[in-house]
């Protein structure tokens, strides 16, 4: 699709959408474009750091698992970003609401998943780790229960 049809064919469906969601779809994109601002600064960040550490001080050691950690978390957190960020676009192409709560859950799990990798095991009490793993726990439940009932209502909508 060529630039000048996808223009207005975005144009189109702009002025199909009602005040509110043109609020929304403005909020959206400028969050997304904040969002890109941070995303690319975070990398920007994660490559200056590991560039120095390993040319200029030489001590940059991968093996050692408090660099890994400390490395995949910075990798981890842009992943994070990332995933909002299409949830954002994905959002603007619905015709649902902003809010979808598949997306926050998988986010939230996400955000856990980074905290476990991240996380010293050594200096970490029991109970934290319990309650973290619990908490996955209960997201994937709720994150199971929320997909079931979503293809539950795509049966229906095809039956009728």
């Amino acid at each position: 699709m060529t630039l000048p049809r996808a223009w207005t064919a975005a144009h189109g469906r702009w002025r199909l959408l009602t005040l509110y969601q043109k609020f929304e779809h403005a909020i959206v994109t400028i969050l997304t474009l904040l969002i890109a601002v941070v995303i690319v600064s975070a990398v920007w960040n994660l490559i200056l750091k590991i560039f120095y550490s390993l040319v200029v001080s030489a001590v940059f050691d991968p093996t050692d698992h408090v660099v890994f950690q400390t490395v995949f978390g910075m990798i981890f957190t842009v992943i994070i970003a990332l995933e909002f960020k299409r949830s954002l676009l994905v959002a603007t192409d619905r015709r649902t609401g902003i809010v979808q709560v598949r997306t926050v859950i998988l986010l939230a799990m996400l955000a856990i998943v980074r905290k476990l990798i991240i996380i010293d095991l050594h200096s970490t009490e029991a109970l934290q780790i319990f309650a973290l793993g619990a908490a996955i726990f209960s997201l994937g439940a709720v994150y199971w229960l929320v997909r079931d009932q979503d293809r539950r209502d795509r049966a229906g909508r095809d039956a009728d």
